[in-house]
């Protein structure tokens, strides 16, 4: 699913660039699919942010600004995790396998943070979604200063090979891509596909729908709602720490990556459609392709710096809005 958002974004895009191309010639090609496999890449990360955070106003009824943290948070559990494993042994696509044993500790980590927040703070508030998005500003404050205390308020990187963009494909395409680029997109699109066989094949699957859906209604038909709710967070955090740890591959570590990214991310959910998780899988893919072609625009001579490209994103999730409300997909889990 991911990869056939990607292909039709990227062919609307390309005929919108045509005539800069053209005027650019053969040899801009080469840059222009560098952008594209660039925003494949950080489409797939701002997709795994956008799901957790759409599943959690969908079903707990509010918007969850602790999300980036959340996605910090897995970021450095999987530092720690790869530090004590090590990097030595086999490795996957040019990552030690400790580095995936990193990403499931970045997984669970993010999970139960996320769960432990839930039932020590968010539920025993009375309050309305309102009190709760302003709990969520403080929860992600108290997240990232506990991170700053302990590994300090500059960048780092994991301990993983620097590597060179794959040869092959550098020499048919002019891409240079890497190895754990691939890896990123690859494993997201597991994640994803998991997440949908979830959705709509499974009896978990069903009842978020019914909760998100109506949850009143829900519990008197016999659904465990809390449960649905506790399954929830760890689906959503879960992905938004896989999220973490492959923004700290692609870029480096920092306490606040997360919050750097949240914005961006909300505007995938909006212009998605907020509470839907489809509508959040595309949104994410617009949005990063969005970001990464920003550098198009002042190849072909418009005054528009690639500083702008998140603010080019927010123009079109408003200008989407302004046409279709309820964003690209509409509401619900489906």
């Amino acid at each position: 699913m991911l990869a056939s958002l990607v292909a039709t974004w990227s062919g609307v895009v390309a005929g919108a660039l045509a005539p800069g191309i053209a005027q650019g010639g053969l040899d801009y090609l080469p840059q222009l699919l560098n952008y594209l496999a660039n925003g494949v890449v950080f489409s797939a990360i701002i997709v795994l942010g956008g799901i957790g955070l759409s599943l959690v106003y969908s079903i707990a009824d509010f918007a969850n600004f602790a999300h980036g943290d959340t996605m910090t948070v897995g970021a450095y559990a999987g530092l720690v995790t790869l530090g004590a494993i090590g990097t030595a042994g086999p490795t996957l696509f040019a990552l030690p396998l400790g580095f995936y044993a990193a990403l499931l500790a970045g997984i669970a980590v993010a999970a139960v943070v996320a769960v432990a927040t839930h039932y020590l703070i968010y539920e025993p508030l009375d309050t309305d979604s309102i009190g709760l998005l302003i709990t969520s500003i403080g929860v992600a404050f108290v997240y990232r200063a506990l991170i700053q205390i302990q590994f300090g308020t500059g960048y780092t990187v994991y301990d993983v090979p620097t590597l060179r963009p794959i040869p092959w494909i550098e020499d048919l395409t002019g891409i240079t891509l890497t190895e754990h680029e691939v890896a990123i997109v690859l494993v997201a699109s597991v994640l994803v596909a998991a997440l949908h066989v979830v959705l709509q094949y499974t009896t978990l699957g069903r009842t978020m729908r019914a909760t998100a859906d109506n949850e009143a209604l829900a519990k008197v038909s016999g659904i465990r709602t809390e449960r649905v709710i506790t399954s929830m967070w760890v689906i959503g955090a879960g992905l938004a720490g896989a999220g973490g740890v492959f923004l700290g591959l692609y870029n480096q570590l920092s306490p606040r990556m997360g919050f750097n990214l949240l914005l961006v991310v909300f505007a995938a959910v909006i212009l998605g459609g907020i509470g839907s998780v489809y509508g959040a899988m595309l949104g994410g893919v617009v949005i990063g392709m969005v970001n990464k072609l920003t550098p198009v625009l002042s190849d072909v001579g418009l005054p528009i710096e690639p500083a702008y490209a998140n603010a080019i994103a927010f123009v079109i999730m408003v200008l989407v809005l302004l046409v279709r409300p309820t964003g690209i997909a509409g509401e619900g889990v489906s």
